[in-house]
């Protein structure tokens, strides 16, 4: 293995590691809240409104997070200033959106069907305004190589949110049968979903304010020219963000209008708890960008960057393979983190797993395009995914319910991915493994269709039988391109 790819996957395990090991936790919040809502409906609640969350983070960022990069980077001795004309810009429109927030909460609510509880706005609108302006100062821990401090600020939120939300879900239920008027002064019994919300934004805060140390190491100094320049750049990435993540949740933001009622409510509980099963490969592909991103922008220089860039893409796609089977063979334990109501809806996890690959070798193919400053290509192609989602919604979710999300989805995330490759062939051609990786995917695909037939009544066969199938793709895998040698710490042993 190139000493590139041994530096990148460092990198990916220090910075990407915990922030896996953070998203983790939060993925398993998924059976609390499963198993103590009181049904599918209720979770759909915490789907839907979380979706518009997301991609309101993406909009208050606005590729900044990219621009800083690029801009401290190009410049490393005014790299403090880029920091803080970053930090006063997103500050500013983080700020007036938690005052929008607060004045227009009511008139929120009743749009997207929560009359009676406008709090649930306020509560998410102002999380998200922190959340917005905290990605700041954790990629600016990253610029500088602090990689234990971003686990700790990571880790801490993560942390904070899980205690939070086992003593309002779990720990108060059971007090107010043995003990109530410990908590009966504050704690409200049929408030459910609300703690949700009152526990993100507890957390948020805590950790905004402790990341208040490194936001004062900025120099705030404003340069109208170099913000400029910065926006300049970063724009087009804020179509890209908001497409990208739209792909990812506009069919949870818009199923409640297309699906009505308490089957529409029940359909998206279940859709949004499968997808959440399928996150894993999303944890993955977040990880390895945290360490891909810085890398590429300080690879650019070098002679060979091209090629590193082509493992890198090898070996992201093979791990990505490698966690589908993962997620795919091992189902039948992988089902019990949420109730029997919701298992109704894991036949879609194979559709909405691969979407999520797609995603990730889309990001992987975008260096070109930030590299070249030709950022505008992919707001077009992420425009694009995400007019084919939306309609691929509008058309089949009334007639088809989430499958018609999950291949929606599928489709938008493919046409952008082929559309990035091909467009980056011809403006930054690199020569990817095509035919490994077609391997590979032919290789998948057998051992996933394999496996759908092996239905004995013993779960342990079953599951043998599953890992016989796993062994298969990790042996080919190990003798193709990851010979154990090259592993570090195992390559000791060996040589012994």
């Amino acid at each position: 293995m190139a000493k590139e790819m041994k530096s990148l996957a460092k990198d990916t395990v220090i910075y990407g590691g915990t922030n896996i090991a953070a998203k983790f936790v939060s993925w398993m919040l998924v059976v609390l809240y499963t198993y103590t809502l009181p049904n599918p409906a209720e979770y759909g609640v915490v789907t839907n409104l979380y979706a518009w969350t997301s991609i309101l983070i993406v909009a208050l960022t606005y590729g900044m997070e990219t621009g800083f990069f690029r801009f401290a980077n190009k410049d490393t001795a005014n790299a403090k200033k880029v920091y803080g004309n970053t930090l006063i810009s997103i500050g500013f429109t983080s700020l007036l959106f938690a005052i929008i927030i607060l004045i227009f909460q009511q008139p929120i609510a009743n749009t997207l069907g929560y009359r009676n509880h406008p709090e649930y706005i306020w509560m998410l609108g102002l999380s998200v305004a922190m959340d917005a302006f905290s990605c700041i100062p954790f990629v600016y821990l990253r610029f500088i190589k602090r990689p234990y401090v971003f686990a700790g600020m990571k880790l801490l939120y993560v942390g904070l949110n899980v205690v939070l939300n086992i003593f309002f879900l779990v720990l108060c239920p059971f007090l107010m049968k043995v003990a109530p008027s410990t908590i009966s002064w504050f704690y409200r019994p049929d408030y459910g979903v609300g703690y949700i919300f009152i526990s993100n934004i507890i957390s948020t805060t805590i950790q905004t304010l402790i990341l208040s140390k490194y936001i004062f190491q900025a120099e705030f100094k404003f340069d109208s020219q170099l913000l400029k320049q910065m926006l300049k750049y970063s724009y087009p990435l804020l179509f890209l963000g908001i497409a990208g993540i739209a792909n990812q949740n506009l069919d949870k933001m818009i199923f409640p209008f297309l699906q009505v009622g308490t089957k529409g409510g029940n359909d998206l509980g279940i859709y949004g708890a499968v997808s959440k099963l399928a996150l894993v490969i999303m944890m993955f592909t977040q990880a390895f960008r945290f360490a891909y991103e810085p890398f590429v922008f300080a690879k650019h220089k070098d002679e060979d960057s091209s090629q590193t860039y082509s493992e890198a893409m090898k070996f992201f796609v093979i791990l990505s393979f490698l966690i589908f089977l993962g997620m795919i063979l091992y189902m039948d334990i992988i089902k019990y983190l949420v109730p029997s109501e919701y298992w109704v809806g894991l036949k879609v996890v194979p559709i909405i797993l691969f979407s999520f690959i797609f995603q990730g070798i889309y990001f992987n193919l975008s260096i070109w395009y930030k590299l070249k400053d030709k950022n505008h290509y992919g707001a077009w192609f992420a425009a694009i995914g995400t007019l084919i989602v939306f309609v691929g919604n509008i058309i089949f979710v009334p007639r088809y319910s989430y499958w018609g999300s999950a291949w929606s989805a599928f489709a938008g995330y493919f046409i952008v991915m082929l559309l990035s490759y091909f467009f980056g062939q011809k403006f930054m051609p690199i020569d990817y493994h095509l035919k490994k990786l077609g391997i590979y995917l032919a290789l998948t695909l057998v051992l996933f269709g394999i496996s759908s037939f092996i239905e004995t009544p013993y779960l342990l066969v079953n599951l043998a039988l599953k890992t016989v199938l796993m062994a298969v793709f990790i042996v080919f895998f190990i003798k193709k391109d990851m010979p154990l040698k090259e592993i570090p710490l195992l390559n000791r042993f060996l040589k012994k």
